[in-house]
């Protein structure tokens, strides 16, 4: 196996520190070849499908990349922006503000943002910065809840760039962060906005992205860490056990997921006298499809239609200023021990130990 040449270096050139915010993806645009790129991408990862490979090939490429590109352009098409697609636009800026946070701590790192599917990926990303001069990395998913489906499908993509390099920079990987108090205090404050604005609701429900009944009982942590946020967030908000509801959403397949199921519990709220519910989505630091078009769309129109007469999506955390801060300070937690502050300008530098010996101190 033949490993790549290396980025030009120049001798006496600082090392720099590099920290890489890991989204799950997007396409590249609302249209029907743009979500089949993506989507054989997505669904072709052995850690979001556990099913034997010859199986799924046959189904994915023999089914689902023929019918469901199409309806999901639709569904994209639906929440797309200016900036393009939300999740990556929300990203890029989280990525960026990071960067100015740190900043102003007086840590100066390299800060970029991936895609673990679409673009940029985290391949490209982590061959700019060690071109930049990166000679250590902090992997930063964002997720908060660690999953073998998808913070170990981040590690899975580091690791396969990493078998190509030859001089491989030091890492770190950050598991989770599905309890830290500054994340919990950032949900607490959206929530709290929300209702400064609006009023409180009859229910808060919590809906993550779920995932297969079979990941829990082999051993994934991710059904209790939800359930941790969604303690954690209730006692935050001071509310009660029949104040609040922890569901899972996005549903894909006939096998058995995390259970309780999103838009059934909606309906069931409906049905037995709650009139207002809002809904939130701890799991996605960023909106996108999931947040945008499942829940303040569909899921509206399903409790809507089941008799409820209020329903409001809380926006996720996206830029708000809290969870900056507390990205930063997961940030620095991590670091601790790599040195990110600027460098001493080394010309400045070597004149002042020669000044020193001159006036006989010792450096």
């Amino acid at each position: 196996m033949s490993f790549r040449k290396e980025p030009s270096y120049t001798h006496g050139q600082p090392a720099k520190t590099g920290i890489l915010l890991c989204n799950l993806g997007t396409p590249d645009a609302p249209t029907a070849p743009a979500l089949r790129r993506y989507l054989a991408e997505f669904l072709g990862d052995a850690r979001v499908v556990e099913i034997p490979r010859p199986i799924w090939w046959l189904i994915l490429h023999g089914i689902i990349l023929r019918v469901r590109p199409k309806k999901s352009a639709a569904k994209y098409a639906s929440i797309w922006t200016p900036e393009g697609s939300p999740l990556k636009a929300w990203t890029e800026k989280q990525a960026k503000l990071l960067l100015g946070h740190l900043g102003e701590r007086g840590h100066r790192v390299e800060v970029r943002y991936a895609m673990r599917y679409g673009q940029p990926s985290v391949a490209a990303q982590l061959d700019a910065m060690k071109a930049a001069g990166c000679t250590r990395v902090l992997i930063v998913p964002a997720y908060p809840q660690y999953s073998g489906t998808t913070t170990a499908s981040v590690f899975d993509a580091v690791y396969s760039w990493a078998s190509k390099v030859r001089l491989i920079p030091e890492l770190r990987f950050i598991n989770r962060y599905h309890d830290q108090a500054g994340y919990i205090e950032a949900l607490k404050q959206r929530v709290q906005q929300h209702w400064l604005a609006h009023g409180r609701p009859d229910k808060l429900l919590m809906s993550f992205h779920g995932v297969p009944q079979r990941t829990l009982e082999m051993g994934d942590p991710y059904h209790c860490e939800c359930h941790k946020t969604g303690r954690l967030l209730a006692e935050a908000l001071g509310l009660k056990k029949d104040e609040y509801v922890v569901t899972f959403q996005s549903r894909f397949g006939k096998a058995k997921w995390l259970e309780p199921y999103t838009e059934p519990t909606l309906k069931a709220l409906a049905g037995s006298g709650t009139k207002r519910v809002d809904v939130i989505c701890p799991g996605f630091t960023s909106d996108c499809l999931e947040t945008l078009e499942e829940i303040s769309q569909e899921a509206r129109e399903t409790f809507l239609h089941a008799g409820g007469q209020e329903f409001h999506y809380i926006p996720c955390l996206n830029d708000s200023g809290p969870w900056i801060r507390a990205l930063a300070d997961l940030c620095e937690q991590h670091l601790a021990g790599w040195p990110t502050q600027q460098p001493q300008d080394t010309a400045a530098a070597e004149a002042t130990r020669r000044r020193a010996i001159e006036l006989g101190a010792k450096v």
